[in-house]
């Protein structure tokens, strides 16, 4: 079983991103959970069409800590087991801590069931919050994939995950797999994702366009590949599944200074 968390920065689409995937994935067969770890819990709504799930803090604070499995955990498309952590209530309490108590209740109600092939923590933000770093500080999740784009305050809060990525790399096995590209269609934007990919000692593992048929999948509460299979952007999304698959190169990142992200920025056209 492959543990993968996806990092970004807030607004990034991480949640789409990951649920796209996640739904080529088990187009292709693979057993897949899904496990938000953002107050919002809007991390499987497309892979639910739309259900606002009940999340695991919520179904704590009603029901008490005597729940079952199947009180947290729901089907969605083609099989994909959903989970949503949740938060506390507003204003109160570290939302972080909705992550921690998520997967100690998922690991004690044995959701990790031997017949699955991946699970994807769809991360908030990006680690600077212990909470929030959980996934990979605990060991839950040894693949990191950093979703980004060519502008500034992403590519720094990609930076700077890689920075928690590599300080938790050196004490245990988690490992950066590369950096996911959603498009805002700025300029030079695939060469500078691949030129920061690669300061890193990294990979653009793939480039993914920006397309309106996203956001009309997404008015009608559905993944892309649900959507429209057939479409160019479904076949986007395949390939950054393929790509994850067979993916082999995991390294320990080399986050940049502030300055060098900056230059790298001009020298591709961005900031000049």
């Amino acid at each position: 079983m492959r543990q993968v968390a996806i990092y970004g920065k807030g607004g990034i689409g991480k949640s789409t991103t990951t649920q796209n995937t996640v739904a080529a994935l088990v187009e292709s067969g693979k057993k897949v959970m899904v496990v938000g770890c953002d107050p919002k819990a809007d991390s499987t709504r497309l892979l639910l069409n739309g259900l606002a799930q009940k999340t695991v803090m919520d179904t704590l604070r009603d029901e008490g800590e005597d729940i079952d499995l199947e009180d947290v955990l729901k089907p969605g498309y083609k099989g994909v087991m959903c989970v949503e952590s949740g938060g506390p209530e507003p204003g109160v309490g570290c939302a972080g801590r909705g992550i921690i108590t998520s997967i100690n209740l998922l690991e004690s109600l044995h959701a990790y069931g031997d017949d699955l092939d991946y699970v994807f923590y769809d991360v908030l933000g990006d680690v600077v919050c212990g909470g929030f770093a959980m996934p990979i500080r605990e060991g839950k999740a040894e693949e990191i994939y950093i979703v980004a784009s060519g502008e500034l305050m992403a590519l720094y809060a990609a930076n700077n995950i890689s920075k928690g990525v590599q300080k938790f790399a050196n004490t245990g096995k988690v490992r950066l797999g590369g950096i996911i590209c959603n498009s805002r269609k700025v300029d030079y934007e695939y060469e500078l994702l691949k030129a920061f990919a690669d300061e890193l000692g990294s990979q653009l593992i793939h480039f993914v366009p920006r397309d309106n048929v996203v956001q009309r999948a997404e008015i009608n509460k559905k993944t892309v590949i649900d959507f429209e299979p057939e479409c160019e952007q479904a076949d986007e999304y395949r390939k950054l599944a393929k790509a994850i698959d067979g993916n082999d190169m995991f390294v320990i990142p080399k986050p940049m200074i502030q300055d060098r992200l900056e230059e790298l920025m001009m020298e591709h056209g961005i900031l000049g």
